[in-house]
């Protein structure tokens, strides 16, 4: 119980929080004691989804919008006036799973989030300068993103937000801030379940080739972004952390 309040005082904010991993980390967020900004799309009943959980503020931001950017900077500075913690969860879906023939596809999902993430930093940074624990979190793109034959694709989409968590952190180091990503492998979320449901084929060998024979939870990458919005990982920026449940050895 000695740390169950380890974020006491500090204010997150996170994007994506209506379901799925987004809704994890804020609850897990909040549970340690942080006062969080939870954002999503105008349909996903953001505003009201968090009514009955003490400190934390549902507002709509739309990514689809040209100024979603500039709104974050607006909602954050009315609702918190100081950021400590930046979680960038974005649920980018192409029509249909990315291949490695797809280079089209893999382009555009990574340009537009590389965008988001970038333009969402830039507005809060102001706010994050005079915190004594900035922290930013980008997470990667979900395995359900990508065909079992884009493989390939999905390791070239984690190096495209390596490089931009690389960058992010070398821009941000002298005011103190931390820069990281998370890597998730076949998380169950609302899109990954409709994606699964209809391709069940790669389901299969999304189980098969983890060595935890297992889809993983949202709860299974909350539990990582804690880890990185806390003290305990002080001295980690500029990387990343993969969590799919590690490789089967024979698959």
């Amino acid at each position: 119980m000695a740390n169950a309040l380890r974020l006491f005082g500090l204010r997150s904010v996170v994007t994506g929080a209506a379901s799925g991993v987004g809704e994890a980390i804020v609850r897990t967020l909040v549970k340690h004691g942080s006062e969080v900004l939870a954002l999503d799309s105008p349909n996903s009943g953001i505003e009201n989804h968090f009514a009955s959980v003490r400190g934390v503020h549902g507002a709509v931001a739309d990514i689809n919008a040209p100024d979603v950017a500039t709104r974050i900077g607006k909602l954050a500075a009315d609702e918190l006036g100081v950021v400590d913690i930046v979680i960038c969860n974005f649920n980018l879906y192409g029509d249909a799973p990315i291949t490695d023939a797809d280079e089209e596809g893999l382009s555009r999902i990574v340009t537009r989030k590389t965008s988001l993430v970038e333009g969402i930093c830039d507005q809060l940074q102001p706010m994050m300068q005079s915190s004594p624990a900035g922290r930013i979190i980008i997470l990667g793109f979900n395995r359900a993103v990508f065909s079992q034959d884009g493989t390939d694709s999905y390791a070239r989409s984690e190096a495209a937000i390596a490089d931009l968590t690389r960058r992010l952190a070398a821009g941000r180091a002298k005011f103190g801030i931390n820069v990281n990503y998370i890597q998730p492998g076949a998380i169950m979320t609302p899109e990954s379940r409709r994606v699964f449901n209809s391709d069940k084929a790669l389901r299969d060998y999304c189980i098969k080739r983890s060595a935890a024979k297992r889809l993983g939870e949202p709860v299974d990458i909350a539990k990582v972004a804690l880890f990185l919005a806390t003290d305990d990982s002080v001295f980690v920026s500029g990387t990343g952390i993969v969590a799919d449940g590690g490789i089967a050895a024979e698959q």
